[in-house]
């Protein structure tokens, strides 16, 4: 299979590294212009260095703003007024006692797992459905359907993206435009390392501790190992082609066989 997105924009939230640089460079090498996001002017600029690295001939942009917040959201927007694909990545997590999480931070995982996906779909969508052609994708979680004791918080937030990206599906019935959720599961990233080390001691070697999380902590991983953010990338980049136009509302799972239950 040949993607081509030669000649589209892709705006991914949450993108100065990890899974949101993945898929950046995912989408840059089928030939998509590809804007970064995040808080960092200077993180971004090394994360636009790092995909050139990797693609030579990568349109890239960035755009430094806080997309958690609505004036964020309206930066972005104002900088890039219109796009083709919109991957909304951006998230926060960690782990929390469920009777110790405050309401300011139950809060600010709903303004920044959700509302912010929300704020750029109600942007971007008009014109996208106006074009007759748009792909939007929600990066969620297994968390969302298998709560984590741990961070409840996060699960929610995970939970509640899901019903944005179904619903949001539905505004969009028919237009040619498709809104998708993306299940993924454990992954391997920087910040993940250092959730999993706070989980089972921070003494262990790497390939120890990552065996050790899984059987304790996601027991029904098939893969038993975390994925690689380009596993999750190259799933993106197919919803983003022509070649996904039949799907749609869907919560499509990159998850190592971790969720059991059926997602409606």
């Amino acid at each position: 299979m040949r993607i081509d997105l030669a000649g589209r924009t892709a705006v991914v939230t949450g993108s100065s590294q990890g899974i949101g640089l993945a898929i950046a460079t995912g989408l840059a090498g089928a030939g998509a212009r590809v804007v970064l996001t995040g808080r960092s002017r200077d993180r971004l600029d090394a994360a636009a260095d790092v995909l050139r690295g990797t693609q030579p001939e990568a349109d890239v942009l960035t755009a430094a703003c806080d997309l958690a917040t609505e004036q964020g959201a309206a930066e972005l927007y104002e900088a890039v007024p219109a796009t083709d694909i919109l991957v909304n990545n951006l998230g926060i997590f960690g782990p929390r006692p469920a009777l110790e999480i405050t309401d300011e931070e139950w809060r600010a995982y709903f303004d920044t797992n959700v509302l912010s996906a929300v704020r750029l779909i109600r942007r971007y969508l008009p014109g996208m459905t106006g074009r007759g052609w748009g792909r939007v994708q929600n990066i969620a979680s297994d968390s969302a359907l298998v709560v984590p004791a741990e961070m409840i918080h996060y699960g929610m937030s995970k939970t509640a993206l899901l019903a944005v990206s179904r619903g949001f599906a539905k505004e969009a019935a028919g237009t040619g435009v498709t809104v998708n959720s993306v299940i993924a599961g454990p992954t391997h990233t920087g910040g993940v390392e250092d959730f999993v080390h706070e989980l089972v001691g921070g003494d262990l070697p790497w390939d120890e501790a990552q065996r050790v999380f899984m059987r304790r902590h996601r027991p029904q991983s098939l893969l038993q190992r975390l994925i690689e953010p380009e596993e999750i990338a190259n799933l993106v980049v197919y919803l983003s082609s022509p070649q996904a136009s039949a799907t749609t509302g869907a919560a499509v799972r990159v998850d190592g066989g971790y969720v059991d239950s059926i997602v409606p």
